[in-house]
C-alpha cells in the first residue's frame, strides 16, 4: 500500500522547530506532516468529503511576523493553537490541531444564514482572530470576526458596500480584498481591518494575461504577469523582479523574497532582501529538473536561523503541474512525492519480457519451417549458441545484461510479476513493479486531458509482451486541452519510451473508440476511432481492413440517446452508416444516464450452462454485445426513479428493462458473463441495496457455436433478486482469470476503505426462499436479505484505502489467481484466488516427507527387482 496526499494546496516548512517538519493541506481534504529529510509521512488526517472537507485555510502559529504572538499554547492549556484549519462552508468547521501528533485538540463550527453565498466565503487570520468574508457579487462584502480558539463572536460584524466585486477577477490577499478593474486598467482594493473602509485604487502598467495571485506572507501584495504589485502602502515590493512564483521567509534574521523559474529543464532559485532588494547570493542555485515533474511553483521555504548562514540549511518546497511535491536543498532534489497517484483514472497489468534463453526457445517454437530436418538443424544451432553463451558468461566475456534484466523486469514462471502501468488525471503515466512497488519510469503529457461527459483518458494495450522479439505497445487516448481534438500517445510500457510515432495530434474530436483484432503483420490491435462528424479512422492504418463489419455505439449522458453505427471498408476507405437510434430519456426527456457497463473484452466464459437437479442444463444467455444502461430522473410521486436497460448495441434491441422507485445514486454496476450486479441507495428505508440479475436462454441453446445479434435470438429468461449490504458501496468489480475456469467473485469497495471479496453464490438471484432438496443439490444457499461481511473476506486486511474510487482486475499466468489494484487517495496492490490456489502447492507442503517417500519407494522397487531376478535365476537352475 502506498499512502498519498493529493495536490498540494498550502504548505509551511518549519526547520527551526524542535522537530523539523513540513505541514501541508491538499485539494483532497488532507492535513499532514511530512518528514523534512525523506518526505515520508509523519502523520496524516483525511477529512470529510467535499464540500464539507474542502480546506479553506491552514494557519500555523509562529509563521510571519504578524502572527508571532499566536505561538502554541502551554501544555495542558486549551487556549491558543498550534495548527488551525477551516473547512467547508455550511457549516464551516474550525479545528485546532496538535502538529506533533496530528490529533484534534478542539473544534467549533458556524452556520451561515445563506448557504449559497457562503460557497464563495473566504477566511483570514490576524492577531488571534478569524475573519469570515462572504462576498455578495456586485453588491457588498459581509465580514464577521471570531475568536480563533473559542469560536465566540468578537461582536465585530460589518457590511462593506462594494458593487465592483465579481467572481472572475477578485481575490483575498492577507487582510486586503483586491479586484481587477479591466476598463480602468487598475486594481481596486479594500483593507477589511481598516475602520475607514476607504477604497484603494492602484494603476497597472499593463493588464494581466491570467488571473491575479496572492502572495502568502505579504498582506496586500498580488502577482500579475510575473510582477509583484502592492496595494498596501506600508509594504514596499521589488517591482523590477519578474518570475513565475514567489515565497516569503527569513534568512540570517532578515526577511527575504525567494523566486524561482524553470528554463530549459534547469530550475533557477534566487532571493532578494525585502528591505533593500539586494540579492542574497548565498541562496542562488540551479537544479536540473526532469521533464516528468512538469512546471514547478514555489510553495514555501525555510532556513535554519543563524547569525551568519551559508544557505546550505535552507529547504525549498515546490508543487508542480504534474501534482508532484519536490524538496530542493543544496542545489539538488532531496526528495519528491508523486501525488498525482491520488487521482488514477486507468490501469493495466502488462506482461514482462522473456529472458534471453526463453526468447531463443520462443523463436524456435515459432519457426516457420515445418520439415523435421530443418527443425532438427535449428535445435542444434540453438543449443550450440546456448553452450557458447554459457561458456562466455562463466569466463566473464559474455554480453552484458539488458537494462530490463538489470532492473529485474523478467517474466516469472507463473505470470505473477508484471509491470503495472498507471494513468493519472493530470496526464502523468507511471510504470510500477507490482511486487516491489518500485517506480521504474515516469512520463508526463502536459496538454492531454480527459473527455467531456466526465469520460477520462484511456490506457490501451495494443500489443502485449507475448510476441517475442517485438516490444509491447501501449497507447494513451485523450484530448488536447487547447484544441479539444483527439491525442494518441504510443509508448513502450516496459521502458517508458515513446515508440511507433510517439505523440500523435489528431485533427478531429474523438466521439467513440473500439479495439480491433490483432494484425498478422506486427500483432498490433488497431484502434478504431469515430469522430464528431461520424467519420471513422484506424491507427495504425494498415489495420483498416480489420474494421470491416464492426459495430459502434454512442450514448449521450444528458440526453439519454443511443445511436448505433456500422463500419464498412471498401475501395481502401472506411465509412460509417447510422443504423439505429434509441431514446431512453422518456417522453419529457428528463432521464439522464448515470451508469454504463459493458463486458470485459478479455473475458473468457468456461461454463456454458448450469446443471439442474434433473440433470438437464440451463444454458446461459451469453451475449457479448449486451451493454447495461442505467438512467435516473426525478419523479413527483416517488422522488427519484432508477431505470435499468439491457441493450444489444449491435441491433439496438432492448433485451430487458426494470424500474426502481424511491432510489437514487450513488450507483455502481458490474457486468460479466450472463449476470449483472448493481448497488444503489434506497431512500424509502435509507439503506444501500444490491440487485443481481441472471439471464438464461433456457434448456435449449439457439446456437452452440457462434452468437449473433442479427439472427434475433429468443428473449432470455431473467432471474432477479435484491440484497441488503450493511455498508456504503464505493465500487464494484468482478474477478477475472486467464480461462474463466475459476469461480467468479465480486469485489465490493466500501466507504470505510475496505475491499470485501463476495462469492457469487451469495449474490445468486436463484437462491431459494426456503431450504429445499432441489436447492441443496444445485448448491444454492437459502435466501437471506442481509449480506454478511465477515472480516476474513477483507482482502486488504487492516490496510485501509482512503477515498476508494476504483478497482482494476487482471488475469495472471495462473488460472486460480487474479491480480487486483485498488485506487483512491491511496494505492493498494494484491492478488486473490477465488477458488483457492488449486494449481499451486500449498505453502506448508512437506517437501522433506515426500522426498523421503519417493526415495524409499525407488529404493524398494530396485531391491524388489533384484530379488525377483535372483528368484527367477534359481528357478531356472532347478
Amino acid at each position: 500500500r502506498a499512502l498519498n496526499l493529493g495536490k498540494l494546496k498550502q504548505a509551511y516548512v518549519d526547520l527551526n522547530h524542535l522537530q523539523p517538519r513540513i505541514l501541508l493541506s491538499t485539494e483532497e481534504g488532507v492535513v499532514a506532516s511530512v518528514c523534512v529529510k525523506t518526505g515520508n509521512l509523519m502523520w496524516r488526517q483525511v477529512l470529510e468529503q467535499k464540500p464539507r472537507g474542502d480546506i479553506k485555510l491552514l494557519q500555523v502559529s509562529g509563521f510571519f511576523d504578524e502572527n508571532r504572538e499566536t505561538a502554541a499554547a502551554p501544555i495542558g492549556s486549551n487556549l491558543g493553537f498550534d495548527t488551525l484549519t477551516v473547512q467547508g462552508h455550511a457549516p464551516a468547521l474550525v479545528r485546532g490541531w496538535n502538529s506533533n501528533l496530528g490529533a484534534i485538540e478542539w473544534e467549533w463550527s458556524t452556520m451561515p444564514l445563506n448557504s449559497e453565498q457562503a460557497q464563495n466565503a473566504l477566511w483570514f487570520y490576524s492577531r488571534s482572530v478569524l475573519y469570515h468574508v462572504v462576498p455578495v457579487w456586485r453588491s457588498h462584502l459581509e465580514v464577521t470576526a471570531y475568536f480563533a480558539s473559542s469560536g465566540h463572536s468578537t461582536g465585530s460584524s460589518s457590511k462593506v458596500i462594494a458593487s465592483w466585486i465579481n467572481p472572475e477577477t477578485c481575490l483575498l490577499s492577507g487582510t486586503y480584498y483586491v479586484c481587477l478593474d479591466f476598463p480602468g486598467n487598475q486594481l481596486i482594493s479594500l483593507d477589511l481591518l481598516s475602520k475607514s473602509g476607504q477604497v484603494i485604487r492602484t494603476p497597472l502598467q499593463r493588464l494581466p494575461q491570467g488571473k491575479l495571485e496572492a502572495l502568502p506572507g505579504l498582506s496586500g501584495v498580488v502577482l500579475s504577469n510575473g510582477n509583484l504589485i502592492s496595494v498596501n502602502k506600508d509594504i514596499p515590493v521589488c517591482g523590477s523582479l519578474q518570475s513565475a512564483s514567489y515565497a516569503i521567509g527569513s534568512f540570517n534574521y532578515r526577511k527575504i523574497l525567494v523566486y524561482a523559474d524553470l528554463k530549459t529543464n534547469i530550475l533557477k532559485i534566487n532571493a532578494v532582501y525585502l528591505d533593500n532588494c539586494s540579492p542574497v547570493v548565498e541562496l542562488a542555485q540551479s537544479v536540473p529538473l526532469p521533464d516528468h515533474f512538469g512546471t514547478p511553483s514555489l510553495s514555501s521555504f525555510d532556513c535554519v536561523q543563524k547569525k551568519i548562514g551559508d544557505g546550505k540549511g535552507c529547504l525549498f518546497l515546490f508543487s508542480t503541474t504534474a501534482e508532484s511535491i519536490i524538496a530542493v536543498q543544496n542545489g539538488r532534489v532531496r526528495w519528491s512525492r508523486e501525488e498525482s497517484l491520488a487521482n488514477i483514472v486507468d490501469s493495466q497489468f502488462v506482461d514482462l519480457p522473456l529472458a534471453d534463453s526463453e526468447g531463443t526457445l520462443e523463436n524456435e517454437i515459432n519457426g516457420k519451417a515445418g520439415d523435421i530436418a530443418s527443425a532438427f538443424l535449428r535445435r542444434i544451432i540453438t543449443q550450440a549458441a546456448q553452450i557458447r553463451s554459457l561458456f562466455l558468461h562463466v569466463i566473464g566475456l559474455g554480453p552484458p545484461p539488458s537494462a530490463t534484466q538489470r532492473a529485474g523486469l523478467v517474466r516469472d514462471s507463473f505470470g505473477l510479476h508484471k509491470m503495472l502501468v498507471l494513468l493519472t488525471q493530470t496526464g502523468k503515466i507511471f510504470g510500477i513493479d507490482n511486487i516491489s512497488g518500485k517506480h521504474h519510469w515516469q512520463l508526463y503529457l502536459p496538454n492531454v486531458r480527459g473527455f467531456d461527459n466526465k469520460e477520462q483518458m484511456r490506457l490501451i494495450v495494443q500489443r502485449s509482451a507475448k510476441h517475442f522479439p517485438l516490444q509491447p505497445l501501449c497507447t494513451i487516448l485523450g484530448k488536447d486541452s487547447d484544441t479539444d481534438n483527439g491525442v494518441l500517445f504510443r509508448f513502450n510500457p516496459i521502458t517508458g519510451q515513446a515508440s511507433e510515432g510517439g505523440l500523435i495530434l489528431l485533427d478531429y474530436k474523438v466521439k467513440q473508440f473500439s479495439l480491433l483484432k490483432e494484425t498478422e503483420r506486427d500483432f498490433v490491435k488497431g484502434i478504431l476511432l469515430l469522430d464528431a462528424s461520424n467519420r471513422v479512422h484506424v491507427y495504425p492504418q494498415h489495420a483498416s481492413p480489420l474494421a470491416d463489419g464492426m459495430y459502434l455505439y454512442t450514448a449521450g449522458m444528458k440526453t439519454a440517446e443511443l445511436s448505433g453505427y456500422f463500419v464498412k471498408y471498401a475501395g481502401g476507405k472506411l465509412s460509417s452508416k447510422h443504423i439505429w437510434n434509441a431514446r431512453l430519456g422518456g417522453h419529457n426527456s428528463e432521464q439522464q444516464i448515470v451508469g454504463v457497463a459493458g463486458k470485459n473484452p478479455i473475458e473468457h466464459v468456461h461454463s456454458q450452462g448450469r446443471v439442474l437437479v434433473d440433470r438437464s442444463v440451463l444454458y446461459k444467455y451469453i451475449n457479448p454485445n449486451l451493454v447495461a444502461f442505467v438512467t435516473q430522473a426525478p419523479d413527483a410521486t416517488h422522488k427519484s426513479l432508477l431505470n435499468l436497460y439491457l441493450v444489444d448495441v449491435v441491433s439496438g434491441s432492448v433485451i430487458f428493462t426494470m424500474t426502481h422507485r424511491k432510489v437514487r445514486a450513488p450507483l455502481h454496476i458490474v457486468h460479466s458473463e450472463n449476470w449483472l450486479a448493481y448497488s444503489y441507495f434506497n431512500e424509502k428505508v435509507r439503506r444501500t441495496e444490491i440487485t443481481t440479475i441472471e439471464l438464461y436462454e433456457g434448456k435449449v441453446q439457439a446456437n452452440s457455436s457462434v452468437f449473433s445479434s442479427l439472427q434475433a435470438p429468443p428473449m432470455p429468461l431473467v432471474e432477479r433478486q435484491s440484497y441488503i449490504i450493511p455498508s456504503l458501496v464505493e465500487v464494484l468489480r468482478e474477478t477475472i482469470t486467464e480461462r474463466g475456469i475459476t469461480n467468479k467473485h465480486v469485489l465490493i469497495g466500501t466507504a470505510s476503505g475496505s475491499i470485501v471479496e463476495m462469492p457469487w453464490h451469495l449474490l445468486d438471484p436463484r437462491r431459494p426462499i426456503a431450504s429445499t432438496t432441489q436447492g441443496r443439490e444445485e448448491g444454492a444457499v437459502p435466501y437471506i436479505p442481509e449480506l454478511p461481511l465477515p472480516t476474513d473476506s477483507y482482502i486488504n486486511y487492516n490496510q485501509t484505502i482512503a477515498r476508494l474510487r476504483n478497482i482494476f482486475t487482471a488475469p495472471s499466468g495462473l488460472e486460480s489467481t487474479c491480480l487486483v489494484v485498488a485506487t483512491g487517495l491511496d494505492l493498494f496492490v494484491t492478488r486473490v484466488a477465488p477458488s483457492k490456489t488449486f494449481d499451486l502447492l500449498k505453502e506448508d507442503f512437506d517437501y522433506i516427507l515426500i522426498s523421503i517417500v519417493l526415495v524409499a519407494l525407488t529404493s524398494g522397487s530396485l531391491i524388489v527387482k533384484h530379488l525377483a531376478s535372483r528368484k527367477l535365476l534359481k528357478q531356472a537352475w532347478k
